[in-house]
């Protein structure tokens, strides 16, 4: 992995989908605002097809959603998408 360096300098980094993460391989996070860039940042562990799906199924059954909600892991090395229809 990378390594991190203090800096007191700006950033322009965005993370999204496709984004080649090189410090973590594992996440835990609520469920967030749909559009948000929180939501932007799972679909760069999970693939946007896959958040997706998951988000549909937390709806489905009942999670809440947002700060105080229900967290979930998420592993940034399994293929999430793998096994999904097109």
């Amino acid at each position: 992995y990378g390594k991190f360096v203090a800096t007191r300098e700006p950033t322009r980094l965005f993370i999204e989908p496709g984004y080649a993460y090189k410090a973590v391989d594992a996440v835990v996070t609520n469920f967030h605002l749909p559009k948000s860039t929180l939501v932007e940042l799972v679909s760069a562990f999970m693939g946007r097809k896959f958040t997706l799906a998951c988000y549909q199924e937390a709806v489905k059954e009942g999670y809440r959603f947002f700060s105080f909600g229900d967290a979930m892991f998420i592993y940034g090395k399994y293929d999430y998408n793998k096994n999904l229809d097109d």
